[in-house]
C-alpha cells in the first residue's frame, strides 16, 4: 500500500503518532482524486503582486534534469519540468502529469502510458513520446538515478501518443511513484543547454540561472503550459543565500516572501517581523558517513562506537531548538514502512569505549569533514562527545561541492579515499518517500556505496542488495515489510552511513501574502499554485 504522510495541517491536528501512522497507511491512492486547480492570474480580480520571491538555503551549479541531486535544482525542477506522474510533495500521492491516466498493465512486466492531450514545452514545441523515451534512457544511464530505475529494462514508443515500459521484473505497488522521478525535456536539446538553461513543459520556465551563493534563479511563466498548476504572477525569483542570518534578513526586509531552512535560533526574530515559522515533520537528517575501506573505520564496531558516543538529545536541544527526533531506524517512526531497528544508537559512552576496546583501537585520531552550513554546529558538539571517549578530533568545514569533490570517484584497487568521517545533511524524500527509494539512495549500487562510503565491496552490501530486490518485486505487502525490516536491521548494524536524527523542516513565510501556500516536509520550496498578494507591502 503506498505511503501518504499527513499534510502539515493534518499532522498538526493529529493527537498521537499512532493515529498518524494509521492514517498514513490507510490513505487511498490519489490518482483518481480530483486535482485542486488554482486560479490563473486573469481569474484573480486584483491584489496580485508582480513577483513571487523566495530565499533558498542550498546552492547548485548544474541545472540539468538528468540525475540531479542538487536540493536547489530538484526543487526548481518541480516548477520547470513535468514527469509522466507527479508526486504531491504534501502527501506523496501520485497524480498524472504528462500521462493522461494510470499505467495500463499489458503483462506481468509490461505497461503502457498514454500522454495527455497536447502538452507543450515552453518554446511552443510539442512534447512527444520520443522526448519521454529519451528522458528515461538518459536517466537510466545516470549513476544516481540509474539505481532508482534499475527495475526498468527499456522504455519504447508504441505510437504517437503512447509509450511502452518493459520491466526487468515485477515492480508491484511502487511503479507510478518511481516513474515520477524522471523529468521530461526536449530530446533535441543540446547537453550544453541542458546544463545552462534547460526548458521543460512545467508552468514556469527559466529566465536566468545563477545557483551560486549570492546568485538567483529567475523564472517567467510558460505561456504554453497545459497542466493543472499555471503560473500565478509575472515572475518568480529565488535568491540563493546560504548564510542563515543573511537569509533571515532578506525575509525580515521583505526582499523575499518565503524562505526555506528557517534557523531555530532566529525564530523569535522572524515572528516579530510578522512572518510565520512552520515546522513540518519529515526525513531531513544529518548523517555520518564512514570511509569503509580505511582502518579502523572498516570495522563496524568502530562505526558503532562513534555513534553510541554521541549525545543526540543534546544535539537536538542545543543545535535545532528541540525540533528533531533521535533515530531509532533509518526511517522516522511516522513513515510508512517504519521498523525499529535491532540496533538503536542511544547515548552510551561506556558502550562506545567497550566497542573501541573490542576492536583493539587505541588513541584514535580522526578528521571530521562537514558542510559549512547548519551541521557545522553539530560538528562542534560531536567533537566534544568523541573526545570524551578518548578520540582526538579535527573538524574540517567545507562547502558542499568541495566536501564531495574528491569522494565521488571509485578508488583504484588498494587505494583509499582521502577522508575519515563526513557529517552532512541529507533528504532523499525530495525524490519520493517509499522505503525502497530511501534505501536505494544511500545504499544502492551507486556513487554513495561504490565511491563515497566505499561499502559496496562488503558482503553485507551484497546481502542488502538481494533483499531490496526481493522486496521490490513482491506484491505481498507482508513479505515486503519483513524484507524491509531485515534491511533496516542490517543497515543499522553496519552503519556505513547513518542518520543521527530526523529534523523538522522549518519554513518561514508571510502567510497573508502567499495565497494557497503550504510548506512541505522535504528540502526545497514548492510554490506551485501559490499566488503572491500585494497586501504584503502593507503589513
Amino acid at each position: 500500500m503506498p505511503f501518504h504522510p499527513l499534510s502539515r495541517r493534518a499532522f498538526l491536528a493529529a493527537s498521537a503518532l499512532a493515529t498518524m501512522a494509521l492514517a498514513g497507511c490507510s490513505s487511498p491512492d490519489s490518482t483518481d482524486a480530483p486535482v485542486e486547480v488554482p486560479p490563473s492570474p486573469d481569474a484573480i480580480e486584483n491584489g496580485v503582486a508582480d513577483a513571487l520571491t523566495a530565499a533558498l538555503a542550498y546552492e547548485g551549479t548544474d541545472c540539468s534534469p538528468i540525475g540531479t541531486a542538487s536540493a536547489l535544482f530538484v526543487a526548481a525542477g518541480w516548477h520547470v519540468f513535468e514527469g509522466l506522474y507527479e508526486l504531491d510533495m504534501h502527501t506523496y500521492r501520485t497524480e498524472p502529469g504528462l500521462a493522461a491516466d494510470v499505467p495500463v498493465q499489458i503483462s506481468e512486466i509490461e505497461y503502457e502510458v498514454t500522454l495527455r492531450e497536447n502538452p507543450l514545452f515552453s518554446d511552443g514545441t510539442p512534447v512527444t513520446v520520443t522526448d519521454v523515451c529519451n528522458a528515461f534512457a538518459r536517466n537510466m544511464a545516470n549513476d544516481l538515478y540509474g539505481s532508482f530505475l534499475s527495475f526498468i529494462d527499456k522504455v519504447t514508443v508504441k505510437d504517437e501518443q503512447t509509450i511502452r515500459i518493459t520491466l526487468n521484473s515485477p515492480m508491484g505497488i511502487l511503479l507510478k511513484e518511481r516513474l515520477a522521478l524522471v523529468r521530461v525535456f526536449p530530446a533535441a536539446l543540446p547537453d550544453e543547454a541542458l546544463s545552462t538553461l534547460p526548458i521543460g513543459s512545467g508552468p514556469w520556465r527559466y529566465e536566468s540561472i545563477d545557483g551560486a551563493d549570492g546568485g538567483a534563479l529567475s523564472f517567467v511563466p510558460n505561456e504554453h503550459y497545459t497542466g493543472s498548476f499555471p503560473a500565478t504572477c509575472k515572475r518568480m525569483v529565488w535568491s540563493v543565500i546560504l548564510d542563515d542570518k543573511k537569509r533571515t534578513e532578506a525575509l525580515q526586509n521583505r526582499e523575499v516572501l518565503c524562505m526555506e531552512a528557517a534557523p531555530e535560533v532566529l525564530a523569535d526574530q522572524i515572528t516579530e517581523s510578522g512572518a510565520t515559522v512552520e515546522y513540518v515533520p519529515g526525513f531531513n537528517a544529518p548523517f555520518l558517513m564512514f570511509n569503509c575501506l580505511k582502518e579502523p573505520f572498516d570495522n563496524p564496531r568502530v562505526r558503532q562506537a562513534l555513534l553510541y558516543a554521541i549525545d543526540v538529545d543534546n544535539l537536538i536541544a542545543r543545535c535545532v531548538g528541540g525540533h528533531g527526533r533521535p533515530c531509532t531506524s533509518l526511517l522516522p517512526d511516522y513513515f510508512r514502512g517504519y521498523h525499529r531497528a535491532a540496533t538503536v544508537y542511544s547515548y552510551d559512552p561506556e558502550k562506545a569505549r567497550a566497542l573501541l576496546a573490542e576492536a583493539e583501537v587505541e588513541e584514535l585520531a580522526l578528521t571530521l569533514r562537514c558542510n559549512d552550513n547548519w551541521v557545522s554546529d553539530l560538528a562542534a558538539a560531536i567533537k566534544e562527545d568523541w573526545e570524551a571517549v578518548g578520540v582526538a578530533v579535527t573538524v574540517q568545514p567545507q562547502a558542499t561541492e568541495a566536501l564531495f569533490a574528491d569522494l565521488s570517484e571509485v578508488p583504484a584497487k588498494g587505494e583509499e579515499l582521502p577522508f575519515d568521517v563526513v557529517l552532512s545533511p541529507g533528504d532523499p524524500t525530495c525524490f519520493g518517500n517509499d522505503p525502497d527509494l530511501i534505501m536505494s539512495w544511500w545504499y544502492g549500487d551507486n556513487v554513495w556505496t561504490r565511491a563515497r562510503s566505499c561499502w559496496a565491496t562488503s558482503p553485507e552490501f551484497k546481502q542488502l542488495s538481494r533483499m531490496l530486490t526481493r522486496a521490490r518485486t513482491t506484491d505481498d505487502e507482508n513479505e515486503q515489510q519483513d524484507l524491509w525490516n531485515l534491511c533496516f536491521d542490517l543497515i543499522a548494524a553496519e552503519a556505513p552511513l547513518y542518520p543521527l536524527f530526523h529534523r523538522e523542516t522549518a519554513t518561514a513565510y508571510y502567510a497573508p501574502n502567499l495565497e494557497g501556500y503550504d510548506p512541505i516536509s522535504a528540502t526545497g520550496l514548492l510554490l506551485l499554485g501559490t499566488t503572491p498578494m500585494e497586501e504584503a507591502t502593507t503589513l
